[in-house]
């Protein structure tokens, strides 16, 4: 029988002793050069990224900008680098999808069916519509944004609807959501002040949280915020601190020194 996402998250968590989701997001520049500047190299990168730390973490995500950027080559990167995954570790693909119903059924099947990945980040802001599709779909996951890392997040999510910011109106909604299918909350590391109050609303739900690392979110406030009484799942997700922690021939081991350091890091916290 296949393991549902929160299945196969806690597997994954319990035996590597992780709460690390690393975010496969390479740019081709980036790359050490040696791999090659084409679109290929992608796919060399992300396997030894896989190879190195699959057993320091809790997921991997992949964003699909990164992988679409490049077309025909780009999707077939993403096919195989969620194929090289084990299948014992969760996949997220990292798209925010957020549209009217039908065209967010056809994204789940993308998501789900097509590409086989075990969870989605979904935008809420057409609602119900943008989201249930999603939750249609057994045993996966769909990661709502609430409040997001990025300086813009301001510019909506933290305007007040009805006396209430309206990041916990999502929060309340994708309560009722859970009813439904598996809906897992988006919430950036970088604001530890509200973090407590969105667990408090949502205290069962699944949270993904970027933040940490490269953009400088609080890594103790978010274990100790995040988690709460009911020890939802917890996701921390990283991308550049461990992918480009370095880039010469020894990028693999300075991505699995990097991983190993932030989970064990996180263990200490916890």
């Amino acid at each position: 029988m296949r393991m549902t996402f929160v299945e196969k998250f806690r597997s994954s968590s319990e035996r590597n002793r992780s709460l690390l989701c690393v975010g496969l997001d390479p740019e081709v520049e980036k790359l050490p050069r040696f791999l090659g500047a084409d679109p290929e190299s992608i796919l060399r990168f992300n396997r030894e990224m896989i190879e190195a730390t699959s057993d320091l973490v809790c997921a991997y995500k992949m964003n699909l900008a990164f992988y679409a950027a490049y077309g025909v080559t780009g999707w077939r990167t993403l096919e195989e680098t969620v194929s090289l995954v084990p299948s014992s570790i969760p996949t997220i693909l990292d798209a925010k999808f957020g549209d009217t119903g039908n065209t967010s059924r056809m994204y789940a099947t993308t998501a789900f069916e097509t590409l086989g990945v075990d969870a989605v980040t979904v935008n809420p802001y057409m609602g119900s519509d943008a989201v249930l599709p999603f939750l249609e779909h057994d045993g996966k996951c769909a990661f709502v944004l609430c409040l997001n890392s990025n300086p813009g997040a301001a510019d909506f999510q933290v305007r007040h609807l009805d006396g209430k910011p309206f990041y916990l109106r999502v929060a309340e909604k994708a309560v009722k959501w859970h009813r439904i299918g598996t809906c897992g909350l988006v919430v950036g590391a970088t604001y530890p002040d509200r973090l407590r109050d969105i667990r408090a609303t949502a205290p069962d739900l699944p949270f993904l949280i970027p933040g940490v690392g490269a953009q400088g979110g609080d890594l103790d406030v978010t274990l100790r915020d995040g988690r709460g009484p009911s020890q939802a799942p917890v996701i921390i997700s990283t991308s550049r601190a461990v992918i480009y922690a370095s880039s010469g021939a020894d990028f693999a081991e300075a991505a699995r020194r990097a991983a190993e350091g932030l989970r064990e890091r996180m263990n200490s916290l916890l």
